[in-house]
């Protein structure tokens, strides 16, 4: 059922400490404001409202990349709940029954969850979003009589009997839009904060007959707010938690679930080891018998079947094929695309190169803006120099190549099948196919030559 949703962003975020607006700040690599865009786009909303305030520019840009179409209204000074949602009374849609208030602080809401809490209401019941705590200290109860629900009753005013009420509100509602916006314009200040509460709107529910229905949240954890860097990491590990149980579920080894990170999506095929510490970023695809040493950061990557990335390893925009080994402590970067059987060992840096299968770069070397050909040998301390200073030059590597250790390849530059590149040496013109090639200075030994002395003082 497609509805106006509306956001609250408005607030500063004092407890942050931070410049940063509150809702900008990071949950497993997006920000808590575009976890709850994504909620509302999978839920299908018909329009999106984001009432902003404190950083309000900041806000809307980043809202605006990630969801294009979402509107905003300004709420400045904030006065409460209830006065941000009259900010974007003008820009919701009529012709939407139900109008879904989201928080921009309250990143893992769930789809489904909002989903249910739509069809609750269904255009003629305030629906509220419960949950049900062991300890509810602090949160407005859920007041119910044989009638339903009567009113939402925060902690501080609480009697007694009522603090043992531990189902609580969770701050998201659904209402009928067209009651929604005469009910919040008619809201009242007359309290000691001087503000406009949208909970009062309960009370005015009541008052009319308009049945006031509520369902729940699957979790805590999907309601929990962000107020504090001590609260943001919480809902973090809650979060990376869910997402190691989910791996674990569905076959992947975690040595320790505790210490993964997702930050993106990450699809394993069967037989999949993962150790500690590792972080998936963006798009990663681990096929079939992948294995993942420690300490390794993998963004918008594809890791062919049966390949091992060996710990403190970098990989990032790259396609590792099937049965390859990468690292310890490699770097693959964007376009970097390994065939099958290839070996990048310890300290070798691969950026915008293919190579093909078989082919090995084992210590020590840089291939950046290269086509290496299959079962080529790349020796340690070599280098492709791409860069002239101003320009970026390919170099093209044949077959059965062997390449010496340190030695320079100055692009552009094309060495023939099977050629072997002597030990040292700077290449700068084609090498031929099948022959060695040796491009360094001759050596000289000087009989009677005196290393220097210091001189006495």
């Amino acid at each position: 059922m497609a509805s106006n949703v509306v956001i609250m962003a408005a607030g500063k975020g004092t407890r942050m400490k931070s410049a940063l607006p509150k809702v900008l700040h990071e949950l497993a690599g997006r920000s808590l404001l575009q976890h709850v865009l994504a909620a509302g786009a999978q839920l299908g909303a018909g329009r999106t409202v984001l009432i902003t305030g404190h950083g309000a520019d900041a806000v809307e840009a980043a809202a605006s990349a990630a969801s294009p179409g979402t509107l905003f209204a300004r709420q400045m000074p904030q006065l409460g709940t209830g006065h941000a949602v009259q900010q974007a009374v003008p820009l919701l849609d009529d012709t939407l029954a139900t109008t879904l208030i989201l928080n921009g602080d309250v990143p893992l809401i769930q789809a489904a969850t909002a989903a249910a809490l739509v069809h609750a209401c269904g255009g003629e019941k305030l629906a509220l979003l419960t949950i049900t705590l062991p300890d509810a200290t602090g949160y407005g109860r859920i007041v119910r009589d044989a009638q339903g629900v009567r009113a939402i009753v925060e902690h501080k005013d609480a009697t007694p009997a009522q603090r043992e009420i531990r189902e609580i509100y969770t701050g998201i509602m659904a209402a009928p839009t067209a009651l929604l916006k005469r009910w919040v314009m008619a809201l009242k200040d007359d309290n000691v904060q001087r503000e406009f509460y949208l909970t009062d709107i309960v009370a005015m529910a009541v008052a009319e007959g308009v049945p006031v229905v509520t369902a729940s949240a699957g979790s805590e954890t999907e309601v929990l707010g962000v107020n504090s860097p001590v609260q943001l990491a919480d809902l973090e590990r809650r979060y990376q938690r869910a997402q190691a149980e989910a791996l674990m579920e569905a076959g992947v080894r975690l040595a320790d679930p505790a210490r993964l990170d997702v930050r993106g999506r990450l699809t394993c095929g069967s037989d999949v080891e993962i150790d500690v510490n590792c972080v998936f970023e963006g798009e990663v695809v681990l096929a079939d018998g992948v294995q993942i040493g420690a300490n390794c950061v993998i963004r918008d990557a594809r890791i062919g079947a049966g390949a091992v990335v060996h710990p403190f390893t970098h990989i990032e925009g790259a396609t590792v094929g099937a049965s390859a080994l990468v690292g310890p402590f490699a770097r693959l970067r964007p376009g970097a695309e390994l065939g099958e059987e290839v070996h990048i060992g310890n300290f070798v840096e691969v950026k915008n190169s293919t190579l093909a299968k078989g082919a090995k770069a084992n210590h020590l070397a840089y291939l950046g803006d290269a086509s290496v050909g299959e079962r080529v040998n790349f020796g340690a301390g070599s280098i492709t120099a791409n860069y002239d200073g101003a320009n970026k030059h390919r170099t093209v590597i044949g077959a059965d190549v062997h390449v010496g250790s340190n030695c320079v390849l100055v692009a552009p530059v094309t060495l023939g099948e099977g050629a072997t590149i002597g030990g040292g040496s700077t290449i700068v013109k084609d090498a031929p196919a099948g022959q060695l090639t040796v491009a360094r200075a001759k050596q000289v030994s000087l009989a009677g030559w005196a290393r220097p002395r210091k001189t006495p003082r």
